[in-house]
C-alpha cells in the first residue's frame, strides 16, 4: 500500500532564508532605518507619506464631487486659461514687498511646513476644491508654511502638467498666500511646493 502523500506545509511554515540572510547582513552593517527630513512628515494628507487620514480623504473626496456650477459663489480661484509650466521648471512667487532673505529660506526648505496636500490621482476640478479647502484651513488654523504636492504628470491632451500649471495659478490668485516656491529634493523637488501664508498681528 502506497504512503499517504504528506500534506505541503503553509507558506508561512517555511522559513524565508533570504530574508534572515539580509536582516542578518543589516545588522553586521549596523545599517539604521531613514528618518524622515521634517518632524511634520505624518502630516502629509495623503498616502504617500506618513498617516493615511482616511476619513479625512473621504470627505475632501466626497466634497470634490461637488458639481462646479454650485462652486462658483465660493471659489477665489479661476478654472479658464493657465499658462503652462514645463514638469521640471521650478516655481517661484512673492509679493513685491516680501523680504528676500525670507525667500532664500523658503526656497532653500529652511521653513519648517505644518501641513501638506497631495494632489495626485485627482482631476482639475478636484484638484482645485482641495488647493481652496487646504488653504482655507491653512488660514484658520494660522499654519506659516504649508506643502503642496502638485506632481508633474503631463497631459497627452494639452502637452504640459495640468495640475502643476493650475496650482501654480490658483496660488498667485489667493489673497492670503504671500510667497510659494519649488520644493527641495527631499519634499518633492519640482513636483511640489511650498507655500508661505499671510502673518496675523499677534502672531
Amino acid at each position: 500500500m502506497a504512503d499517504k502523500p504528506t500534506r505541503p506545509p503553509d507558506k508561512q511554515e517555511v522559513p524565508d532564508q533570504d530574508d534572515d540572510a539580509f536582516r542578518d547582513m543589516l545588522d553586521m552593517q549596523e545599517v539604521q532605518p531613514l528618518k524622515p527630513r521634517h518632524k511634520n512628515v505624518a502630516n502629509l494628507r495623503s498616502s504617500r507619506q506618513g498617516r493615511f487620514y482616511k476619513e479625512e480623504l473621504v470627505a475632501r473626496r466626497q466634497a470634490a464631487t461637488t458639481p462646479v456650477q454650485s462652486l462658483q459663489g465660493k471659489s477665489r480661484t479661476s478654472d479658464g486659461r493657465v499658462e503652462p509650466v514645463s514638469p521640471s521648471q521650478s516655481l517661484l512667487f512673492a509679493l513685491s514687498d516680501i523680504d528676500q532673505r525670507l525667500i532664500a529660506r523658503l526656497k532653500r526648505g529652511e521653513i519648517e511646513w505644518q501641513e501638506g496636500l497631495d494632489l495626485h490621482g485627482y482631476t482639475v476640478d478636484e484638484a482645485r476644491v482641495q488647493v481652496e479647502s487646504f488653504l482655507r484651513d491653512a488660514e484658520s488654523q494660522h499654519w506659516r508654511c504649508i506643502l503642496i504636492v502638485h506632481g508633474k504628470a503631463w497631459s497627452m491632451a494639452s502637452g504640459f502638467p495640468v495640475i502643476k500649471s493650475h496650482v501654480n495659478a490658483w496660488l498667485r490668485e489667493w489673497p492670503t498666500v504671500i510667497a510659494f516656491s519649488s520644493a527641495t529634493p527631499e519634499d518633492g523637488g519640482t513636483g511640489a511646493v511650498y507655500v508661505l501664508m499671510k502673518r496675523y498681528r499677534g502672531e
